[in-house]
């Protein structure tokens, strides 16, 4: 029989690996990287044509803002497209579009969700390259420039922009815990691309090779991570645009942003399963250890271990024939009781506002595994649609 032992050291490896240990490898082979070889340089009058392109429903809220927000780019006019397919939609969101005669406009009655728009809408681009962004978000002005010149290089597929959360000096326990946890995410997807390829891009912001698309699954949940790996499986890499970004507010409270990390968390344990060729280091190399530490651990692992861990060392302590002995389990375990204290504590405080942001990081952790749970669960049978039910921003 395994011992217990062996058990609670494999899941606490794999959290502590997953979380602090991936960077901090990840960093040093990037100093490496960088010490043998020299940055790439790019051509900064690179004006390829391009279609910005947005899948839109129920947005009238939004429409005149990000309208003006894509006309307001800093790229030459003549070289961008502006499309919106809006199928579904019944609150205007096609009638207030037609008023701009620059764009244009798709509609369908029927809803098919946002992949159902995509598919449909990428017959109607005729530019080399298609940017992808969302109604509710709104792009720096340099957005289009940043992305485009990262395509100079022949073996970059995809383009990642970074998505941000509108900070403010003192917040809740969602808006703190959303604006450090994308602060995070950002960092690694800067190491990623730069040690090698990011792992998928955000719908919010992120470009392809037109060529390169190729219709997904009409029940795909995540669109944009299902839509930019296929382009790694296709050999190319996703290069992460730092400089390019889509900025949003955070989700209106915890509720809003359950329902948004939930959907999410199917969508990535479909994804997984649908792209379990990049699992083979054999084919894809490096990026199979990327892909595998960057997103399989965090949705097939970790959620899983953090109560099993605690499990096993209550176990362990209890069956300890000299548990009068303080021993490193005691510590380990008075650690993990101070954990769930915190995230007390968070869930407490969650709609109170404080300048002490990171007391919510042990609670927004907490969130984002319980929203694996319930997703697996979701995935499982079958209850997750594939149409956005858009979570209410703050």
């Amino acid at each position: 029989m395994i011992p217990i032992e062996f058990f609670f050291w494999i899941f606490l490896f794999t959290i502590i690996y997953t979380y602090i240990g991936y960077p901090i490898i990840l960093f040093l082979f990037i100093k490496i990287k960088k010490f043998f070889l020299n940055k790439k340089t790019y051509n900064d009058e690179y004006y390829p044509s391009v279609t910005l392109f947005i899948a839109a429903y129920n947005e009238k809220d939004y429409i005149d803002k990000k309208v003006k927000n894509g006309f307001d780019l800093d790229y030459p006019k003549e070289k961008i497209n502006h499309i919106w397919i809006t199928d579904g939609s019944n609150d205007g969101t096609p009638e207030l579009l037609k008023k701009y005669k620059e764009i244009e406009i798709y509609h369908e009655q029927k809803r098919n969700g946002k992949i159902g728009a995509i598919n449909r809408g990428m017959q109607f681009i005729d530019t080399p390259i298609v940017i992808f962004t969302d109604a509710n978000t709104m792009l720096n002005e340099n957005v289009v420039k940043e992305i485009v010149k990262l395509f100079q290089d022949k073996e970059t597929g995809c383009v990642a922009g970074e998505k941000r959360i509108y900070s403010k000096t003192s917040d809740t326990a969602i808006n703190s815990g959303e604006n450090i946890y994308w602060k995070f995410e950002s960092i690694l997807k800067k190491w990623d691309s730069e040690l090698y390829s990011a792992v998928g891009a955000a719908g919010e912001i992120f470009a392809i090779r037109t060529e390169l698309f190729e219709k997904v699954e009409a029940d795909t949940i995540l669109d944009d991570f299902i839509i930019s790996l296929r382009i790694v499986e296709k050999g190319y890499k996703i290069k992460y645009a730092p400089k390019a970004y889509a900025i949003e507010s955070a989700s209106a409270d915890i509720n809003e942003e359950l329902k948004r990390k939930i959907r999410i968390s199917a969508g990535g344990i479909q994804s997984i399963i649908r792209l379990k060729k990049l699992l083979n280091p054999f084919k894809y190399g490096i990026f199979s250890w990327q892909y595998i530490s960057h997103k399989v651990l965090r949705w097939f692992a970790v959620p899983f271990f953090f109560p099993l861990l605690f499990l096993f060392n209550l176990l362990l302590i209890i069956q300890n024939p000299n548990n009068s002995e303080f021993n490193i389990y005691h510590i380990f375990f008075i650690f993990q009781t101070l954990v769930i204290i915190l995230i007390i504590t968070g869930n407490l405080l969650k709609d109170t506002k404080t300048k002490q942001k990171i007391i919510f990081i042990p609670y927004y952790i907490y969130i984002m595994n319980y929203a694996v749970w319930v997703g697996f669960y979701r995935f499982l049978r079958r209850k997750q649609g594939v149409n956005w039910e858009r979570a209410k921003r703050g």
